[in-house]
């Protein structure tokens, strides 16, 4: 039956069949020839794993994001941080960098960061003398931040699948994500610095009073979403439906950018996404079912005891699976599929599963604009108009970057775990 388990979704895979599909048809094959357990199980799994109450996050916090991405909210955070910025060295992609920041504590969706704030900032990046390859690969890099500063919908999936709070999470996550956001910022002032690039306006009060009070509904809104979390007024799946009603009242009521008519389209568009994913939450459950009471975790967990590997080794190389995985596959299939298999693990050589849950986002974040298949790096081809060929080698050092932050993040648990004690 193992051979079954991995022989048949890479031949599966390499045919190219969508990923859910490989996973129904493995977990369906193993249970029909190797099991005797009864053929509804697969259904009853299936809505079990779906029968989550934290999953309501999901579709609010992606219609949240879009609606906002494209109500205004996105460029009057980009006017904001502009107006921050000063005369710094490459302050255009300070402010690309910093509004991503920003927007990730709205959104919970890396390619609605990516599209977002790469469709406000890319062209004047062109304009101020960037070239093809450090604006696109830029703006597809900094869209991973999405997942590790909170709302999160990787930390929500993980959660879930791995039975970890998600508030807990929530608060690991914010200071990776600021870690990886200044790594980011030391490449970038590097870079800026080497090629001698031109500073930005200086910075006025006037102008930033102006910003501020132009974009305040953009800017309370992660106040109002993590605020009523960690102060204990809703919880993540109720301040994403707080999220929902903020951004339709501020873009469709405040802003007024947009109709009632695009509010309906794009909320439909998040239904169309939100279906995407629950597909995959609901077969990652069946897989997972399956490769738990086929006894799989447990087995891996014996192999990693008896090959007595230190800890940090064994971090290692669950963070080289990871990053090999995220190359292929989306974020939310990887979490599902493999928390069930890796959690055990990383519990068997004391890692906090709060702490895991942060190292392994930040892989499959890192796996978003990593070659041949990260979504940030279609997602931004379709928005920049980009040449892959100019996107690919751009990539590199930010990829390079992102790896160094996670070793950081990886070995330094209190990094992730020192906001717990304020939750």
């Amino acid at each position: 039956m193992s051979w079954v388990l991995v022989l048949l979704p890479l031949a599966m895979l390499a045919l190219g069949f969508p990923f859910f599909l490989i996973l129904l048809t493995t977990a369906v094959v193993v249970l029909a020839f190797f099991s005797n357990l009864p053929s509804v199980a697969i259904h009853q799994v299936m809505f079990s794993s779906l029968d989550k109450y934290a999953l309501l996050a999901v579709p609010f916090f992606l219609f949240a994001g879009d609606l906002m991405g494209r109500g205004g909210v996105s460029e009057r955070l980009v006017n904001w941080v502009t107006s921050m910025i000063g005369r710094v060295r490459g302050s255009l992609p300070f402010t690309a960098l910093g509004t991503a920041a920003v927007f990730s504590a709205i959104s919970g969706s890396t390619a609605a960061t990516t599209a977002a704030v790469g469709s406000l900032t890319y062209q004047r990046l062109r304009n101020e003398g960037y070239n093809e390859r450090f604006s696109s690969s830029l703006l597809i890099s900094v869209g991973a931040i999405d997942n590790l500063i909170p709302p999160s919908i990787g930390f929500i999936l993980y959660g879930i699948a791995s039975e970890t709070s998600i508030v807990r999470l929530f608060a690991a996550g914010v200071f990776p994500g600021l870690v990886l956001t200044a790594f980011f910022a030391l490449y970038i002032y590097l870079y800026c610095v080497n090629r001698g690039e031109t500073r930005g306006q200086p910075f006025t009060l006037a102008r930033f009073i102006a910003a501020t009070r132009d974009g305040i509904w953009s800017i309370l809104a992660p106040v109002v979403i993590l605020g009523g979390i960690y102060s204990g007024v809703f919880s993540p799946t109720e301040a994403a439906g707080v999220a929902c009603v903020y951004a339709i009242i501020i873009t469709a009521f405040v802003y007024r950018e947009v109709t009632l008519r695009e509010v309906f389209r794009i909320a439909a568009r998040s239904m169309y996404l939100t279906a995407q994913i629950f597909t995959i939450v609901a077969v990652a459950g069946v897989f997972a079912w399956i490769l738990t009471v086929n006894g799989v975790p447990q087995a891996m967990v014996a192999s990693i005891a008896e090959l007595a590997m230190p800890p940090w080794a064994v971090l290692l190389a669950i963070n080289l699976l990871l990053l090999a995985v995220g190359m292929f596959l989306d974020t939310a299939s990887s979490i599902l599929v493999l928390s069930p298999l890796l959690v055990p693990i990383a519990k068997a050589i004391g890692v906090d599963p709060v702490h895991f849950g942060v190292i392994l986002v930040m892989n499959l974040s890192i796996g978003t604009f990593t070659p041949p298949f990260g979504i940030n790096i279609f997602i931004g081809q379709a928005v920049f108009k980009a040449q892959l060929s100019a996107i690919y080698p751009g990539l590199m050092p930010f990829i390079a970057i992102a790896v160094a932050a996670l070793m950081v993040v990886t070995y330094i648990p209190s990094l992730s775990l020192w906001m717990l004690r304020f939750v």
